[in-house]
Parts: structure tokens; sequence; C-alpha cells
């Protein structure tokens, strides 16, 4: 059972479930990409782009069942505003990037912790035989090289890049609180960022996709680490 936001239903790679309409959902997300490795399973893939934690627990965890044997789940980011301090870091000072994010990375360390345990608990609930893991959120900018359409300078790299270290580490405390499997992919997109040389993320050229995985980040960046948590 896949759960979660654009993350976990592939925005960025590509060759969307028309059926799925806004929600995005990939044949190439990780959870496709990871099912497709283990015949033994079916997957039922219910992840949203634009979901956040109350959409989780609304629209997609009806489909969890005492039958579930594994949940995925990536879920967070639009909590914590992600897109809104994006476009302030993009289109601001350096001096409002750093605001936004400082703000938004005390939330991800605080509040979004006991709101993620809350979540997890609800699905250990409805499936309480079913391993759950749960993959955290890459730094999303490479430290050098130039990005197209609107650079950005190194400041504001170090800003967001923090930002998504709040997120992380808020994700993987709130997995310690309800003992769930947390896969953190931060030392896996490493050197990979969007901007830089080898960039397993998208930079603005594409606008409804920037700073998500491309098709690289999901198979390397989040199938495979998948994969080994899984076994």
């Amino acid at each position: 059972m896949a759960l979660g936001d654009s993350y976990a239903s592939g925005v960025g790679a590509g060759h969307y479930d028309t059926a799925g309409g806004d929600c995005k959902r990939s044949a190439l997300n990780y959870p496709a990409l990871s099912q497709a490795a283990h015949d033994g399973y079916t997957l039922k893939d219910v992840s949203c782009s634009g979901a956040t934690i109350a959409d989780v627990r609304a629209d997609q965890l009806a489909a969890v069942t005492s039958g579930t044997d594994l949940v995925t789940l990536t879920v967070g980011g639009n909590d914590a505003q992600f897109a809104t301090v994006v476009q302030d870091c993009l289109l601001e000072t350096d001096s409002y990037c750093r605001t936004a994010t400082a703000w938004m990375s005390y939330y991800a360390r605080n509040q979004l912790v006991t709101e993620l345990a809350g979540l997890y608990e609800d699905i250990k609930a409805k499936a309480p035989q079913a391993e759950i893991i749960v993959l955290g959120y890459p730094q999303a900018l490479s430290s050098t090289g130039t990005c197209p359409v609107i650079d950005l300078s190194a400041a504001k790299r170090t800003y967001m890049n923090g930002f998504a270290d709040a997120l992380a580490e808020g994700t993987k405390a709130a997995a310690g609180q309800k003992s769930v499997t947390f896969v953190d992919v931060r030392d896996t997109f490493k050197d990979h960022g969007a901007c830089g040389s080898d960039p397993w993320i998208n930079d603005l050229n594409n606008a409804s996709e920037v700073f998500h995985p491309n098709l690289t980040g999901y198979l390397a960046g989040y199938s495979d680490q998948l994969n080994k948590a899984w076994g």
C-alpha cells in the first residue's frame, strides 16, 4: 500500500496515470519500481500530489486494511508549506528566504513530529501486522552549479537544504516514536541536487516538477533504498 504526497506519487518521473487526474501518480514512482522487484506483492497506490497529513488520513487511509502487509509513505512537506517556501526563496531576498525556512524548519522539528506520529499510529491501527516504511526528503539543491531561469545564491541554497534537513529529521523523530522504519535518502542524493553537474532532482525548467526527483532520482535515490529496507 503506497500512501503520501508528490514524492510518493512520483511527480517528476513522468508516465502519469490519467485516471488519477491531479494526483500525478506515476507508473515509475518508487512504490511501483520497488514492487516490480518483489513479485509476491500486489501494489495498491493511493498517493497523491499535494497531499497533507490530513489528506492522507481523510482520503488514503481507508485503503489500508488488516490484510495489508506493507505500507510505504512520504508526507509532511506540504504541511510544512514546501511550495510556498520554495516560491519565497526563488522570488524574494536572501534574508526573506532565511526567515521562511527558519520558521518552517522549527515547525518540522516540533509540531510536525507529533502530527506524523499520530498518522503512523492510525496506520498501525488499520493494519496491525503491516511493516511501515517511511521515506524522507532529500536536499533539493546542489551547492555548486547554475540554476536555469532563476539562479539561487549560495545562501539560499544553504537555507533551503537546511529546511530539507529539518523535514528529514522531524520525520525520523516521529518514526522513532512509533517504531516504524525510516529511510533517510539524503546521503543517497548527495552530489545529485538540482542545478548541479549530475542532478537527480528537477530544476526550474519545469515549474510543475521543480525540486522533485527525476526518474533517476526515483530509481537510484528512492527505490533502491526502499528495496534495501524492504529486504
